[in-house]
């Protein structure tokens, strides 16, 4: 049976790590929102994670900027295939429970910073951006406006660097994955969208810049228990056409 753990009061902030004792695995709730799903080595359990995981390995990523942490499991994944992770997220309590229940490893470079804040002050460029960040399952405003994906770019290598953005798909109708993703192609000339209809609650990923050559995602890290049904849930994901 899962085991739960509060981190603090629930009138604080609602923080949860959940134990699953027969499989080993953890989750990491705030209120409603579930950041992270891993085995007991933080290898992630969640098809968008390994989706992402594999695009960065596809477009050879030598430097990912990971703005948001949740529970750090695309961070420990990309640093255990010898790529370098430097992270922003405004809360200092995540990088604590990745560190502590998801084996997220100290070599891992971590900011407490605002991403736009942090962007604005860094002056390295990097191989690619990750975008997942979300406060009661919304991005929040200022990351979804051109100023702050042209900001973005500016701190990206000019050429063969890749931006990936997590997208919650709230139903069948949900079109804020392509108006986000729109928004994104003022920025970059290339921009795709994978997505899957299998779920009318799930996750889609925009990404954008030299993705002209990304093949669909396949499972390239194996998590130590469930492989064979998330290899299922990650080739339903498929690239669309964007909608009007």
């Amino acid at each position: 049976m899962p085991k739960k753990q509060n981190l603090a009061p629930a009138a604080d902030h609602g923080m949860v790590i959940e134990y699953h004792n027969a499989t080993g695995s953890v989750s990491f709730w705030e209120k409603s929102d579930n950041h992270s799903v891993a085995d007991k080595h933080g290898v992630s359990t969640v098809d968008y994670i390994h989706a992402m995981y594999d695009f960065l390995r596809q477009s050879q990523a030598k430097h990912v900027l990971m703005i948001g942490c949740g529970g750090g499991t695309l961070a420990t994944m990309l640093h255990r295939a010898g790529v370098k992770v430097t992270i922003a997220d405004i809360d200092a309590r995540n990088y604590e429970i990745a560190r502590t229940y998801f084996h997220m490893p100290d070599e891992v470079e971590c900011h407490v910073a605002d991403g736009a804040a942090f962007l604005k002050k860094e002056t390295r460029k990097f191989d690619a951006v990750v975008l997942d960040a979300y406060a009661d399952n919304d991005i929040p405003r200022h990351f979804k406006k051109v100023a702050f994906f042209n900001l973005m770019k500016s701190r990206m290598k000019a050429r063969g660097a890749i931006v990936l953005a997590n997208l919650i798909v709230s139903s069948a109708t949900d079109k804020s994955p392509d108006r986000i993703a729109k928004l994104m192609g003022r920025t970059w000339k290339n921009v795709r969208l994978l997505d899957s209809i299998t779920y009318e609650t799930r996750n889609a990923i925009a990404v954008a810049g030299a993705v002209k050559d990304l093949a669909k995602p396949k499972l390239t890290m194996r998590p130590s228990r469930g492989a064979k049904s998330l290899a299922r849930e990650i080739a339903e994901f498929d690239f669309r056409p964007l909608r009007v």
